[in-house]
């Protein structure tokens, strides 16, 4: 029998967080995080086997925490839902291992999770009165794109990036500049201290539409960094951030907006990790408000991989009865669907 508001276990492993959540309907009740990015960083980015060694370690205590925070027996769950893709092959499996084992021995429904659906599902968290139609702009390491949320479970991609996404072009970004993994929450404290003084390329000038394109503007950030330095010139690294910062992300504002003029949506929300950025935060909620329309946006913390989005969007699923069989494999990779 579905429930209305079923108690539901994320669990989300794909690259370097160990989550699990627990929520009721759309009432989180618990959120726990265990990271190993501190040791990633040593390394200057997520080394895969080291990453699912320490899943596998944390896992058991994840989901312990996120239990015990709720208040919530195991006994008492009504599904499992877990990240199989996309990711690190070795760390998704870990988590879906786990939750395989745990639904089996419960005899609960699995609900294997678009990880990209869950940064898309977790403004449900923000606002449990939210509802569709509405445009997102969804913003992560591996993906960027405005998309037109018909109903909860079907959507349409208005445009994406055609290359690299936006976080990946931070990423890269705060190599060039030197600075240490993960790049973006650097590149954002830098670019506070400069200012918008360089002028960047406009990516897709001319060309209308909702696509991007990060590969340009990454290029001449190298391509300044390195006619500075061997002229001998002096040259602000707070500035250089600050510009690129603009660049990159004042983009997203204006075609997120303009979607939601498009389509006649009254609301906008935002997903993925870049969507953790002050600047960009600052920005999209002073354009909307130019707009008047209404802008729900994730908490920090469930912006950057969180089991919470996980189990929003496994909520999603169970209400839709689209559970998954125990042979559900990891995917590295799967569309956006």
């Amino acid at each position: 029998m579905i429930k209305n508001n079923p108690v539901i276990l994320g669990i989300e492993s794909s690259c370097d967080e160990t989550a699990a959540a627990v929520i009721r309907g759309r009432t989180l009740l618990s959120d726990e995080i265990i990271s190993s990015a501190a040791v990633q960083a040593k390394y200057g980015g997520v080394v895969p086997e080291i990453a699912s060694r320490a899943h596998t370690d944390a896992i058991g205590n994840a989901v312990k925490r996120a239990l015990d925070s709720a208040g919530v027996r195991k006994e008492e769950l009504d599904a499992v839902a877990v990240t199989y893709g996309a990711g690190l092959l070795g760390a998704l499996l870990v988590g879906l291992t786990y939750a395989k084992g745990l639904a089996y021995s419960l005899d609960l429904p699995l609900i294997g999770v678009n990880h990209i659906r869950g940064h898309l599902a977790a403004a449900y968290l923000e606002d449990e009165t939210l509802r569709p139609p509405f445009i997102t702009l969804l913003a992560s390491g591996g993906h960027t794109a405005v998309i037109y949320t018909k109903t909860e479970t079907q959507f349409e991609i208005l445009g994406g990036t055609l290359d690299d996404a936006a976080g990946e072009a931070f990423d890269k970004v705060a190599r060039i500049l030197g600075l240490p993994y993960p790049g973006g929450p650097h590149v954002e404290a830098l670019a506070s201290a400069g200012s918008n003084a360089i002028a960047m390329p406009k990516m897709l000038k001319g060309q209308g539409g909702f696509d991007f394109s990060y590969s340009g503007l990454k290029t001449y950030v190298i391509n300044y960094v390195h006619t500075m330095s061997q002229k001998g010139c002096t040259w602000s690294k707070a500035d250089l951030a600050c510009s690129f910062q603009h660049a990159a992300l004042d983009i997203l504002v204006e075609k997120t907006v303009e979607g939601a003029l498009v389509k006649h949506c009254k609301t906008v929300t935002a997903g993925g990790g870049v969507i953790a950025n002050g600047y960009l935060r600052a920005a999209l909620t002073s354009a909307c408000r130019e707009k008047g329309l209404n802008l729900v946006l994730p908490a920090r913390s469930r912006c950057t991989d969180n089991a919470a989005m996980i189990a929003a969007e496994g909520l999603i699923q169970y209400r839709a009865g689209n559970f998954s069989p125990l042979t559900l494999n990891a995917a590295a990779s799967i569309p956006l669907r």
